[in-house]
């Protein structure tokens, strides 16, 4: 035998991208202990998750906040709560991505201030807010301020962070949750560059930026994407993702450095598609989504994060996410892929594919300039219903069985899973006891802030200048500066500019979007106009009026919608008025509406404190024939609690049979006001 030769002119190993995993949680104090355990652990980026109250400007002691503090993310009301988060973690070394859009100028000022007092060169500070707030006006509903205002802190920011923090990322075009909210690869493609198309306008409209660094403001400009696990397509949608924005980034803004021109981009990969039942089957479904991103070296993330295999029965546990990371790392140190060029160079398949996803993106994208641009199509409603409907089409696939999905709709037989024999402990809880730490926290800020130690400037003048610039046209974020500086929390500072921009409630997409299901004579959905016609003929109305309630802050509307648009299709008449109202608004709407029953959708672990409110304030106003029904991310313990406190029913997202939870709605309607059960033969 002759023995092997080393490769003539063997290549260097590609680096790895970016390793992160999304986190925060509870309080600063524990989410610090969770980074610096994580770093140990190898991970090579932080990513910071903030709370529902955070990212849309309360306080946690706001009426909103309630059973949100601490849920989906860490609370940061002021300069205290962010020293706390980043003790002991040098963030001049760090490459730290923050997932903020609303307030992502206060995030990044309190940033900034705690790197200062470390003694950071802020020239030197790695990192990214996200900072995309047409996304939350169609998919996540963080927003808080309307289109303009919203757009004008994004170039606020730009602009500053080119000048002064030349490394940070001041934008992360978000299309992750876009595809969650039902988008195609084209939508997201489309929608996300119409998106970046729409921000470097501003900025190069603005005149803060000089036009001989405006190749500084594009190669800042990254994009967050998500990717399912139809790997090969998705592959194929990084790739035309770059191939536009280099078009876009040479023929619209004329950028001749093709460094400035590179697609950049980090990537979660798909939360949508984990699955509450069989949940095992989730650690392969990332296993092929992060394939996705990382197999084409030309169409290869920057960095990569995972969601945890449990993450669709609650909060992931710590070993639940180093699981993730350990996937990472395992392609990454132990396969051979690094050590390659692009695999796919060459493929007649993987061409004609990314061909045709540039060919029709570039058309959605040029029918949104048409109209306007991102913002205007925001304002219309035609992006919302678009996705809306998008969405419901695939819901509608999965209820026929055309798109299988394993453990949900086909080969649903399963042996007992060890790995949530006690989901008590599959999943990280949150101790309620925590918001009442974080606001006495808070109320003592707000108590001490101008005495020593910190001797903060009374925050009522910075917040006076905050509003002055946000009426005139100065870069807002010397004023936010001042404002972090001088102790002011996160609530003060975007009511200070509440007052001055007033706030938007984007369109839900809700009454625009068509019908997914045709109701043909015989068919699941047909049977279910029938018991809805009958009980209404029962009980002497004209029409079922089904009140849909998003309480809390909780953004993530996809399921409400469609719920609320089947409904509709079932012959209900509907009530949806969106996101982020309160128990109380839901319970006056649903009397001044006079509705037959109230569906309360909570994916952010608030449903605990929320609906029961609900439930009681009916029973004061003496409406207890309205049934109540909740669905979301809701642990069995949970369920049962709503149960004997009295809602009718709960869904979780196990129960992906929408025409069939519409058939319970009208059966609960029909106990509650004491007719007998409806039998529609099939």
């Amino acid at each position: 035998m002759t023995e092997r030769q080393p490769a003539e002119g063997k290549r260097e190993k590609d680096r790895p991208w970016l390793m992160r995993t999304y986190a925060g949680h509870s309080t600063a104090e524990a989410s610090n202990e969770l980074y610096r355990r994580n770093l140990a652990k190898g991970q090579t980026g932080l990513s910071v998750a903030f709370d529902l109250p955070t990212q849309t400007g309360y306080d946690s002691d706001h009426i909103l906040a309630r059973g949100e503090v601490g849920r989906v993310g860490v609370p940061i009301a002021h300069l205290g709560d962010m020293r706390r988060l980043f003790q002991d973690i040098p963030l001049e070394q760090m490459n730290t991505s923050m997932t903020i859009n609303a307030t992502a100028m206060w995030l990044l000022a309190l940033y900034q201030v705690v790197a200062e007092e470390q003694g950071a060169d802020i020239t030197k500070l790695q990192g990214t807010t996200q900072n995309d707030i047409v996304k939350e006006y169609l998919s996540r509903g963080t927003h808080v301020f309307p289109p303009g205002p919203s757009l004008r802190l994004t170039t606020d920011m730009i602009a500053y962070t080119v000048s002064h923090i030349p490394k940070w990322n001041p934008i992360n075009i978000c299309s992750y949750h876009l595809q969650e909210a039902g988008a195609t690869p084209v939508q997201e493609i489309a929608y996300a560059m119409s998106t970046a198309i729409a921000v470097l306008d501003a900025v190069r409209d603005s005149g803060q930026v000089p036009a001989e660094k405006f190749g500084d403001v594009v190669a800042r400009i990254s994009f967050f994407v998500n990717a399912g696990v139809r790997f090969i397509e998705e592959m194929c949608k990084m790739r035309a993702f770059g191939r536009i924005w280099e078009k876009v980034t040479l023929e619209r803004y004329g950028i001749e450095n093709p460094k400035q021109r590179r697609f950049r981009y980090g990537v979660q990969v798909n939360s949508l598609g984990l699955t509450e039942a069989q949940p095992e089957n989730n650690v392969q479904r990332i296993v092929l989504e992060m394939l996705a991103v990382t197999l084409s070296k030309d169409a290869r993330a920057r960095a990569v994060q995972l969601p945890a295999w449990n993450e669709a029965l609650g909060l992931p546990r710590p070993w639940d996410q180093q699981w993730s990371l350990r996937i990472q790392q395992v392609l990454a140190h132990e396969s051979d892929l690094l050590e390659y060029e692009d695999i796919f160079e060459g493929s007649h398949v993987i061409e004609a594919k990314v061909e045709k996803l540039v060919e029709e993106s570039l058309a959605e994208i040029e029918r949104i300039q048409e109209m306007g641009g991102a913002m205007a199509a925001v304002e219309s409603g035609y992006l919302k219903s678009q996705l809306v409907s998008s969405h419901a089409e695939r819901r509608a696939r999965i209820e026929s069985g055309q798109e299988k999905i394993i453990g949900v709709n086909i080969f649903e037989t399963t042996e007992p899973n060890p790995l949530t024999a006690d989901l008590d402990t599959a999943i990280q809880t949150v101790d309620p006891a925590v918001e009442a730490r974080v606001i006495a926290g808070l109320e003592h800020w707000r108590d001490t802030r101008y005495q020593p130690p910190f001797n903060h400037p009374r925050p009522c003048k910075a917040l006076e200048k905050l509003k002055e610039a946000a009426k005139g046209t100065d870069n807002l974020m010397e004023a936010t500066l001042e404002c972090a500086r001088a102790g002011v929390t996160t609530g003060e500072w975007a009511g200070a500019l509440r007052e001055v921009f007033g706030e938007f409630r984007a369109p839900t997409g809700v009454s625009s979007a068509p019908v997914a299901i045709p109701a043909e004579e015989g068919s699941a959905l047909s049977q279910v106009r029938r018991k809805v016609d009958l009980t209404a003929q029962d009980m002497g109305v004209g029409k079922l009026r089904f009140l849909v309630g998003k309480p809390g802050l909780d953004g993530h509307s996809n399921g409400a919608e469609q719920i609320a648009v089947r409904a509709r299709d079932a012959g209900f008449e509907v009530v949806y008025q969106g996101i982020r109202l309160t128990p109380e608004q839901i319970t006056d709407a649903a009397l001044a509406e006079d509705v037959h029953a109230v569906g309360l959708s909570i994916l952010s672990g608030s449903h605990a404190q929320l609906v029961p409110d609900v439930l009681e304030r009916l029973r004061v106003a003496g409406a207890t024939d309205i049934p109540v029904i909740a669905g979301g991310i809701i642990p069995n313990g949970d369920a049962e609690q709503l149960r004997a406190a009295g809602v009718a029913a709960v869904f979780t997202p196990k129960d992906f049979d929408i025409t069939g939870i519409i058939g319970r709605i009208v059966d609960e309607i029909r106990k509650a006001n004491k007719l007998d059960p409806l039998e529609v033969p099939a």
